[in-house]
């Protein structure tokens, strides 16, 4: 009995001592980021990151950055971007850890990272333990991860914030509950910046080759500003970007069988508030048509989200809904009854994908369109891969180029979309939009008046200037002891 209680304590101490050597390390590399921008938020995550890491990299900043959303990437300071490796495919906060020591192998300027964490508990670890971020970014509050964060939107606000840095800044273009988010700002002594996306023109975002918000390239304008890289820079470096792999799309295919279909991917859509007015958008512009179908991809680990997903189909009153992946069940029971006759159950995590392809290509007729909503991993990833070694219609591009003019002219007249017009042959990008907040913003915050000057003949940071506030290494303790913010406590 005492030699085993020997191990255990030996085993202890053993287990102890490599936590505080691992934590000391990663200390250590994070001391070598002298900027940290870590993105949080429910919808754009991905698209934000690569943002700011574009514009920060125009502005002649080494920069890393690491996505998280439909295909976690790490991103180089020259723009080339690899997947990052998950062993069993699993995703961890602590993968964080590896990517900041890569990272800091660079000896970059800056790290743009999207926050991968969806318990409030591990948000708040990711901030103060894996991350210590310098500059935070809250891009929106929506209806999504509910179980894990809400049941209400002001509790998923609340439970994003734990990601803001203690002392730090945190942009956002959150308008209906930015109440919310500067009180808690104010209890961690945090910068709260608001960047509006109004400030953004339509010719600013005839730029891009890819869709994006208006939101989204604001809060890395803001981001770049903080750093002081000028507006037509930052621009630049955006513009120079690689797009996300999710990024809303329609591509048309011809069947083996001859017949026609425009498929949209909308899986990157989230929240099924996001998810319907993309859906919308795509048939007032004729990206897709009718007869609609609708494909949803469930995961058992989002099975509330599959549940959003089948609450839709009324909405869009589509002729058939495949659902595939599991628990198909868990969408199907969310569809009314009097819709369900529609409803095809393929559902089952080891159906054959080419199986399942000619399943869904059967049932639809000669000319017909299909939007994949829910999640993109698992069955979802496997479909599109098969999707993508059908032929292209080259007929069908032709009709839509005829209507690419008008597209953009609606697309711009959109405050919160535009219409991207450098499109591969097959394969058109289109407009999603995202409902716009109903209230006025009436309070701004005016960004911080330490702007980090960039010397174009000198190496950055400048060593003869004092870096700002936000710009310093951060204590070790980030958060202040607040009964809320226990780890487990989800108010």
């Amino acid at each position: 009995m005492i030699f085993l209680y020997c191990v255990l304590v030996t085993s202890c101490t053993v287990l102890l001592i490599a936590g505080v050597v691992e934590q000391r390390r990663h200390n250590a590399n994070l001391a070598q980021i002298p900027v940290r921008v870590l993105v949080n938020g429910i919808r754009g995550k991905s698209s934000i990151t690569r943002l700011c890491a574009g514009a920060l990299r125009g502005g002649r900043l080494v920069t890393v950055a690491k996505t998280t959303g439909t295909a976690a990437r790490f991103i180089h300071p020259d723009a080339t971007e690899e997947p990052v490796y998950r062993k069993f495919g699993i995703a961890n906060v602590v993968e964080q850890i590896g990517i900041v020591r890569r990272a800091a192998s660079y000896q970059p300027h800056a790290m743009v990272i999207e926050c991968m964490a969806v318990m409030p508990a591990l948000q708040e670890i990711n901030q103060s333990k894996l991350i210590r971020s310098t500059i935070g970014v809250l891009c929106n509050v929506r209806e999504d991860h509910l179980a894990e964060m809400g049941p209400t939107l002001d509790d998923v606000a609340r439970s994003l914030c734990r990601s803001m840095p203690v002392g730090g800044v945190c942009v956002t273009a959150e308008r209906e509950r930015y109440a919310i988010l500067a009180e808690e700002a104010a209890a961690r002594d945090c910068e709260l910046i608001y960047a509006d996306p109004e400030t953004v023109s339509d010719e600013e975002l005839r730029g891009f080759s890819w869709f994006t918000f208006k939101e989204n390239v604001a809060i890395a304008l803001k981001v770049a500003e903080l750093l002081g890289i000028d507006r037509q820079t930052a621009l630049t470096g955006m513009y120079e970007a690689p797009p996300d792999p999710g990024v809303l799309s329609v591509e048309r295919y011809l069947t083996p069988e001859g017949k026609r279909l425009r498929f949209a991917n909308v899986f990157a859509a989230n929240d099924p508030e996001s998810t319907l007015m993309n859906i919308e958008q795509l048939l007032d512009l004729g990206a897709v048509h009718r007869p609609l179908n609708v494909l949803i991809n469930c995961r058992p680990d989002r099975v509330e989200r599959n549940g959003q997903m089948g609450a839709l189909v009324p909405h869009l009153a589509p002729d058939h809904v495949f659902v595939i992946g599991h628990p198909a069940k868990s969408a199907i029971d969310a569809i009314p009854a009097e819709w369900r006759g529609r409803v095809v159950d393929l559902g089952g995590e080891r159906r054959d994908p080419d199986a399942l392809l000619a399943d869904v290509l059967g049932r639809l007729g000669p000319d017909s369109s299909l939007v994949a909503i829910g999640n993109i991993h698992g069955r979802g990833e496997l479909l599109l891969e098969r999707l993508s070694e059908l032929a292209p219609d080259d007929d069908g591009q032709e009709a839509a180029d005829d209507l690419g003019s008008a597209w953009t002219d609606q697309a711009l007249e959109d405050e919160a979309a535009v219409w991207a017009h450098a499109a591969p042959t097959h394969h058109t990008v289109v407009p999603g939009q995202m409902a716009p907040p109903d209230v006025e913003d009436t309070t701004r915050i005016p960004v911080v008046a330490e702007t980090y000057p960039v010397d174009p003949d000198d190496d950055w940071p400048q060593p003869t200037r004092p870096a700002p506030h936000w710009a310093a290494q951060p204590p070790a303790d980030q958060h202040p002891s607040m009964p809320w913010q226990n780890p487990g406590d989800n108010r």
